[in-house]
């Protein structure tokens, strides 16, 4: 932030977005995170195993379908490793954006009433979704020992393709949650919008087994890099990258550009809306 002109440095350092101690903003943030972490996991019996068996539950049911009903993944080497590590990806998406829609709404009351920093709650919302996403690779690391895939160098980049995909789930949040403040439909339309997106990501399906004619304009999609790269880095380095599918390791800065333009333009959105944020609740 220190590259940024003075002008912005103080907007957004004012009380309506971080706050005039950043430390303070980074230990709310924090403890908005753990709290809430605390109570999805501590506040049942199986407080894990409910939090783990919705991606396993669903991984089930698809991976029966697209191998034993329509035969898509079995010429896919570790098909079921990769359908599982890319819904427990598409879940810290969709638990980060759409906790984020909603979240400035939910924390109406501490809004109103105290001198707030307002990008502590979409930020707490994307840290506790990467806490769980952490929690769940556990088991996805657990069954790709159990599948058979050897660990190789390609595993120690594979925590940038979380980052990356945070970064831009982050940036949509910061984006989303004061566009629900000013418009309740952007719920049903940013519902229709993940449907899509969840159809046209590689998930069910790796990125190679796109036609030809849609494979580049599909792959320019954030999302459908990480989980390409994924597929690479993580179970099969003789896959094809985000670069082979694309066609030129310069189209790749298209995937990386939307990344960056999604968190910048988020933060700017969320920066100019923070001081009207309380009134328009």
């Amino acid at each position: 932030m220190s590259s940024l002109p003075a002008s912005i440095r103080r907007s957004f350092r004012s009380p309506q977005v971080v706050g005039d101690d950043l430390q303070r903003f980074w230990n709310l943030t924090l403890t908005l995170a753990i709290t809430e972490f605390r109570v999805r996991y501590f506040g049942s019996v199986l407080g894990y195993l409910w939090s783990l068996m919705r991606p396993l539950l669903l991984f089930a049911v698809l991976y029966i379908m697209f191998t034993e009903v329509a035969d898509v993944g079995n010429s896919v080497p570790f098909y079921g490793l990769y359908l599982l590590t890319s819904i427990v990806l598409w879940t810290f998406f969709t638990e980060t954006t759409n906790g984020s829609l909603s979240c400035l709404v939910n924390r109406e009351d501490l809004l109103r009433k105290m001198r707030f920093p307002r990008l502590a709650v979409p930020l707490s919302v994307a840290l506790t979704a990467l806490f769980n996403l952490g929690v769940n690779m556990i088991a996805v690391f657990i069954f790709a020992v159990a599948s058979g895939v050897t660990p190789h160098p390609g595993w120690l980049l594979f925590p940038f393709l979380i980052v990356a995909l945070a970064i831009l789930a982050t940036g949509l949040g910061m984006l989303l949650a004061p566009l629900y403040v000013r418009y309740r439909d952007v719920d049903p339309i940013w519902e229709v919008l993940m449907q899509i997106g969840f159809y046209v990501s590689p998930i069910l399906y790796v990125a190679d087994k796109w036609p030809e004619s849609v494979r580049a304009i599909l792959q320019c999609n954030p999302v459908a890099a990480v989980l390409t790269e994924m597929r690479y880095l993580f179970l099969d380095p003789s896959a094809p990258t985000t670069a082979d599918v694309l066609g030129s390791m310069w189209l790749v800065l298209i995937p990386v550009g939307l990344t960056v333009f999604a968190f910048v333009f988020g933060a700017w959105y969320f920066q100019r809306e923070a001081p009207r944020i309380a009134e328009e609740l």
